[in-house]
């Protein structure tokens, strides 16, 4: 077969509302997470230094915050932020949202 599909409806959440379908699709290098946050979910801060990967956040619904090495970056539905391996994030939501997050090495 030259696809995998899946609904990430059908993948169980690793965190409260983030279903990582990395594994589900057979990815060798890129993440894909799909997160639903109601209003006030906090992620932790963290990088990817150590695994040397990038991520794309795009805000798909809703109202976000997304805060790169302390510099705060506002997100409304339709935007996209690309982050560097080094930098730390740490993501909020100010109302129930949907965000995609994508990375790769």
């Amino acid at each position: 077969m030259s696809h995998t599909s899946v609904s990430y409806d059908d993948v169980e959440p690793r965190a409260p509302g983030m279903h990582f379908l990395r594994d589900a699709l057979d990815c060798d290098q890129l993440g894909f997470t799909v997160l639903d946050a109601s209003a006030g979910w906090e992620g932790k801060e963290h990088d990817h230094e150590h695994d040397d990967q990038e991520e794309i956040y795009f805000l798909a619904e809703g109202a976000a915050t997304l805060t790169v090495d302390g510099d705060d970056v506002q997100l409304d539905a339709g935007d996209a932020v690309r982050v560097p391996a080094d930098a730390t994030r740490t993501l909020s939501f100010e109302a129930e949202s949907q965000m995609v997050i994508a990375g790769a090495p």
